[in-house]
């Protein structure tokens, strides 16, 4: 099973606090484990804070836009999922269009729309071993469903997840919350 560009979607009643009503896109998933970031979750950090502290020119299409908490791993650091993939220095290619960079040269291009087409930002990133994820699964803590560009770079991060979850052709409220006792 390979669930590289795929979206993992929290499910309802998931008492994780990081991940609760979360949408992971999957940047790598093999048999070493798995690797995303999450796409709806604002950190405090926007994007013009970023350009102001580099003494760079935010691109206007970047103006306001928040900065995602990607997951636990690895806060302090910055990882930006693109189009198109591009030559960087470390960069994950997750599809043909798509790759995941987390070297300063893929930042120092976002205002070339030619180099960096679309790009979601975020501080940290979600991670699985082996194995891990695969019996998450089957513990029923997610949802899986094919990526949709759409969602992942051009919806409001407020919408994301209930969009993952309408890919399914379901709503989250209703998935029952709890089991039930005869």
């Amino acid at each position: 099973m390979d669930l590289t560009n795929h979206f993992l979607i929290a499910m309802p009643d998931t008492d994780d606090l990081f991940f609760a009503q979360s949408v992971v896109y999957l940047c790598r998933h093999d048999e070493d484990g798995a690797m995303g970031v999450i796409i709806n979750k604002p950190s405090p950090i926007t994007m013009d804070m970023i350009f102001s502290a580099s003494n760079r020119n935010i691109p206007l299409r970047m103006q306001h836009e928040n900065v995602m908490m990607g997951g636990p791993v690895q806060i302090d650091r910055g990882y930006v999922v693109h189009t198109p993939v591009g030559n960087w220095q470390s960069s994950v290619t997750v599809s043909d269009d798509i790759a995941l960079t987390a070297s300063r040269d893929v930042i120092e291009n976002l205002e070339t729309p030619e180099k960096v087409g679309k790009a979601l930002i975020s501080i940290g990133y979600s991670s699985w071993h082996k194995g891990q994820l695969e019996k998450e699964l089957a513990d029923n803590l997610w949802l899986v469903v094919e990526a949709d560009e759409q969602i992942l770079f051009d919806m409001p991060y407020e919408h994301r997840y209930a969009a993952a979850f309408a890919k399914l052709g379901i709503s989250p409220s209703a998935l029952v919350q709890g089991a039930g006792h005869a």
